[in-house]
């Protein structure tokens, strides 16, 4: 779908392009329009958020979109509502229309709504052989009426490399297994040089050096060779430490020998949702050239059962010196942060680290699709992430760690376990088992197994993978640029 910002005119001079008209409650109620006045009577229209009509005036039609309250309209409900418009022109099959919003921010609102109007134009068809069976979004090209096109051109152009970047990550969680895995996975990120970036990719023997054994044990049953893909933006001063983000890349989950049920396994290829936020972060960083220095660390593994994979009853050596019993080999993501977060730590030695990991099931059990579960050893950082979430609509839930929990990841002959005593809190206990790997670090993990892909769709993407956290995560590091 092609979004320009074009001069406002008139509606009647609108001549191939369907007028969209977004109005408020109090704009429905208040209205002269006699076209507004009838769909108001007949159709109970009220501008509610998300209401959407057809009407015509003088046998032109014009799509009326409600966007709620006056006083409730801000940045979310702004995107929430420019969703909305695409959901519904793409339903009605309406291919150019050009959207008008009176407001006294008028450029800085419809841009806005052009980011939530990207976001929903998201379709992951390139594996239809026809994709005329009601596949294909019908939406060709989107203005939006303004009376300063430079400046709302200007204005977007950050929201617009947002926006390409978590239909990026969206892509890579999209891929089957077959397509992505950990060796093409790591070609994907080497060619994101061209953005700015700067990639390091460490293969089997260079981790096997580093002692990355809890790592690779969990790649050690599949063909594909692991990896650990390290990129690095430099925007800040060459004094400032990093922001870290560290994710987990299992391109495709078995449960290894603790093989997992067949049923909706393969909506396992997303087991790689925490590694695409963290490529698609690190991308937008460098386009919008952010005013910070970051880094971004991702465990590229695949879980599969034969002959040479780790067995439950195992004991790794980590690349910390810390021992791992392996008691189910399902429970293998937080095997693969454990190395990258203690490499990234011990390496980079950064600010703070933010770790995401479709991890636990168990979160799901918790707080289903709607939050992710955020763990973390610095109140002020998990502070700043939950604002970043209220301000981005990508919701967290703390929740709890400590002491109690950890010994509950003891084991008897090795440092831990790589799962919890009983079925009781197995997302924390997952969290507590990556704490022994940070240190002091300011750290926060983010498990975004609810949230990471999406069976009926959200606010902003139709069924399938979200992209969840590039947005939350772009929020947080404005933060740190602007101390």
């Amino acid at each position: 779908m092609k979004t320009s910002f074009v001069q406002k005119k008139d509606l009647s001079e609108l001549k191939k392009s369907v007028a969209v008209l977004i109005l408020s409650e109090e704009e429905v109620k208040n209205t002269q329009l006699e076209y507004i006045k009838t769909t108001k009577e007949f159709f109970g229209f009220e501008g509610k958020s998300g209401e959407a009509k057809i009407v015509f005036d003088k046998q032109k039609p014009i799509v009326i979109v409600g966007i709620g309250a006056q006083n409730k309209i801000d940045k979310l409900a702004l995107q929430k509502c420019g969703s909305a418009v695409v959901a519904f022109l793409n339903a009605q099959k309406i291919a150019d229309a050009t959207v008008y919003f009176e407001s006294d921010n008028e450029e800085d609102d419809l841009c806005n709504i052009a980011f939530g109007a990207i976001l929903q134009s998201y379709r992951f068809n390139k594996y239809f052989v026809d994709k005329l069976q009601d596949k294909e979004f019908k939406v060709s090209s989107l203005n939006f009426a303004v009376k300063e096109v430079k400046k709302a051109k200007k204005q977007f152009e950050e929201l617009e490399i947002l926006a390409n970047n978590i239909l990026f990550a969206r892509d890579l969680v999209s891929e089957p297994a077959n397509i992505l895995n950990p060796e093409s996975y790591a070609e994907i990120c080497k060619k994101l040089t061209k953005d700015g970036l700067k990639v390091e990719i460490l293969g089997e023997k260079e981790m096997q050096k580093l002692g990355m054994n809890s790592l690779l044990a969990v790649g050690q049953g599949s063909s594909k060779e692991s990896k650990l893909v390290v990129l690095k933006w430099n925007g800040g001063k060459r004094s400032d430490k990093p922001l870290a983000f560290v994710g987990k890349g299992v391109t495709f989950d078995t449960g290894g020998i603790s093989i997992k049920p067949s049923a909706n396994m393969e909506d396992m290829k997303s087991d790689m949702g925490g590694s695409a936020v963290v490529v698609g972060l690190l991308k937008n960083l460098a386009q919008r050239k952010a005013k910070i220095n970051a880094v971004g660390v991702v465990g590229l593994v695949e879980n599969m059962p034969s002959g040479d994979a780790q067995r439950p009853g195992d004991v790794v050596t980590s690349m910390s010196g810390q021992t791992i019993e392996v008691i189910n080999t399902d429970a293998e993501g937080r095997m693969v942060l454990a190395d990258a977060l203690h490499y990234t730590n011990t390496k980079f030695k950064p600010e703070l680290i933010v770790d995401l990991a479709t991890l636990t099931g168990a979160i799901i059990v918790c707080l289903a699709d709607i939050y992710a579960g955020l763990f973390s050893n610095d109140d002020n950082l998990a502070n700043d992430l939950i604002k970043s979430g209220e301000n981005t609509g990508e919701k967290l839930w703390r929740m709890p760690i400590g002491e109690d929990y950890d010994k509950m990841i003891n084991s008897d002959i090795a440092d831990m376990k790589n799962v919890g005593s009983g079925r009781g809190a197995g997302s924390t206990t997952a969290a507590q088992f990556l704490k022994r790997f940070i240190g002091e670090t300011k750290w926060a993990h983010l498990d975004i197994a609810g949230v990471a892909l999406k069976g009926k769709g959200d606010a902003f993407a139709i069924k399938g993978a979200t992209g969840f956290g590039v947005n939350l995560l772009n929020d947080l590091v404005k933060k740190y640029e602007a101390k």
